[in-house]
């Protein structure tokens, strides 16, 4: 783990290289650029989508394993503030909700 060696430094120079060359590419062009319909309506849900792929795995997994039981307060908090949301809208509220729900379940339960 000494040193710089080469082959990585080329490596290093190269991925840099792309990385320019792919955000750089829509300046080149002298005229305005726009995506397609298809594409600009599934970006829509390209911020929804990375929610939940972060947010569903850490409710639905405890240590790399699905949670095999229903006493995890993640699972009730997690109903509690989507209720909330669903009800009546806002993000404070859901997570105000989830809390509510979740801390007495964790820290009064031990789940």
């Amino acid at each position: 783990m000494g040193g710089l060696d080469p082959w990585r430094l080329v490596a290093f120079v190269a991925l840099a290289g792309v990385t320019v060359v792919t955000r750089g590419f829509f300046f080149l062009s002298q005229r305005p650029w726009r995506l397609p319909h298809w594409a600009e309506r599934g970006l829509q849900y390209a911020p929804i989508a990375a929610l939940a792929a972060v947010v569903v795995p850490e409710i639905v997994m405890r240590d790399g394993a699905l949670v095999q039981t229903w006493h995890d307060a993640r699972l009730y908090a997690a109903l509690a503030g989507a209720g909330w949301f669903f009800y009546r809208g806002g993000v404070l509220g859901t997570i105000v909700t989830g809390m509510a729900v979740y801390l007495p379940l964790r820290l009064g339960l031990g789940w």
